[in-house]
């Protein structure tokens, strides 16, 4: 997987929330980044234990199930480490990880689907997709909406995952996709309706 594009401008460092109400501390993170692209496989190490709950919370929202979810951090903390080199420091580190994360749970949807569907799962009646594996075959419909939105409207679906799924501000969906602000809230705007209009029943 290809590590998602820096955003141009250059954003404070300190202790932020993460979008779930717990405390993310940048400067410690940066120093842990730094280390790590110097070559340092501890704090590498260091690293990606610290970003592991992140991580599954990211994925968690796109994968309620547990394991689904586990299996797409994996992959998205292999891709960090694999990428972590392309991150410049400029921008929000755990945006860039957002992404990353958001990317991997996306994927690892569509991977899961495609198994089912050769499998032939059968699934059970009035299955809860909140708690039942993607791998089972049911139909999680967040991601249904999510895969329709991108076929109809695909210049709206990062910003949206960035913002509702992922817990960015704002402007941090501005800066990682380099749109202006209005842009950015405008597309979630129109993403929000075409997804409330879709969960609710509607084509």
């Amino acid at each position: 997987m290809a590590g998602p594009g820096i955003g141009r401008g250059r954003v404070g460092l300190g202790a932020d929330a993460d979008g779930g109400g717990r405390v993310v501390d940048e400067e410690g993170l940066a120093r842990l980044v730094a280390a790590a692209q110097a070559g340092d496989r501890a704090s590498l190490d260091r690293l990606l234990v610290r970003l592991r709950p992140l991580v599954m919370r990211r994925c968690s929202r796109f994968l309620p199930h547990h394991a689904d979810a586990e299996e797409a951090a994996q992959d998205a903390l292999l891709s960090v480490s694999t990428h972590l080199h392309e991150y410049s420091g400029r921008g929000s580190f755990t945006g860039w990880v957002t992404v990353i994360a958001s990317n991997a749970a996306r994927s690892t949807y569509r991977s899961m689907r495609r198994r089912a569907e050769d499998s032939r799962a059968v699934v059970p009646e009035n299955a809860d997709p909140r708690t039942t594996s993607v791998i089972a075959g049911t139909r999680l419909d967040l991601m249904e909406a999510l895969a329709a939105l991108e076929d109809r409207h695909p210049a709206l679906v990062e910003s949206f995952v960035l913002r509702d799924l992922g817990d960015l501000t704002y402007l941090q969906v501005a800066e990682i996709t380099d749109a202006p602000l209005g842009t950015v809230k405008d597309r979630i705007h129109q993403a929000r309706r075409f997804m409330r209009d879709r969960l609710d029943g509607g084509l």
